[in-house]
């Protein structure tokens, strides 16, 4: 699985004795989010798994938000994992579970988080900026890894920004596609299509497409 674009803690932001690293991304979209995310998780119970933790500040936030609802973050960066276990000693929250170190790629790796104590059956599975700065198998892990978790009634939500029919939704967003590209041309900003078709070969159906701020949407799928 590829390293991220920007590792936090060597980009500039602030780290914190216990190892908290602070994402500026979180202090601009955590609320949006929240937003589009509340109107199905308030009010119900079960596990939800975020994929990508990275600092660990929104699954912190979202676990406030849904006492009746137990947290699994993970990540594949260890600095991250660390941050995550912090957050998560410094909230003191007792819904959110100790990070899993999760690499996308690896077949078999929702069996195995199973095996190792993670959850049987989500009632939903978040993802947020990975999938345009990692290669195509991880996307391609991810949905594998959603169809096996996913409740009958779960969803998957996958937030960042995306491409509609091959065109760019706005120019910041061609501008950052070429920017990863050139830096590693098995990245880049993902087409809603492709991973439409990527989610029928996995039983799932986009049910929704929630436009965000800043030129993002999150997609939601559900088993089709």
């Amino acid at each position: 699985m590829a390293e991220y674009v920007v590792e936090f803690g060597k980009d500039g932001g602030r780290v914190e004795a216990d190892g908290r690293l602070d994402a500026p991304a979180f202090h601009r979209n955590h609320q949006a989010i929240w937003a589009a995310l509340s109107g199905f998780l308030s009010g119900r119970s079960g596990d939800v798994l975020e994929v990508g933790s990275g600092t660990g500040q929104h699954v912190v936030h979202f676990a406030q938000a849904t006492p009746a609802i137990t947290w699994w973050p993970s990540d594949y960066n260890e600095q991250h994992l660390k941050s995550i276990a912090a957050w998560r000693a410094h909230s003191g929250l007792q819904n959110i579970r100790a990070p899993f170190r999760v690499d996308l790629s690896a077949p078999g790796w929702a069996a195995a988080m199973q095996q190792e104590g993670g959850p049987q059956q989500l009632l939903a599975l978040f993802c947020a900026n990975v999938v345009h700065i990692a290669p195509w198998p991880v996307a391609e892990g991810l949905f594998r890894g959603a169809a096996e978790l996913l409740r009958a009634d779960g969803r998957f939500f996958l937030y960042g920004p995306f491409k509609r029919d091959g065109k760019h939704t706005a120019l910041s967003n061609a501008v950052f596609d070429t920017s990863l590209r050139e830096g590693n041309p098995e990245w880049g900003v993902r087409d809603i299509a492709d991973l439409e078709e990527l989610a029928a070969r996995n039983s799932l159906a986009l049910r929704e497409v929630k436009e965000m701020p800043a030129n993002n949407m999150i997609l939601v799928f559900g088993r089709s």
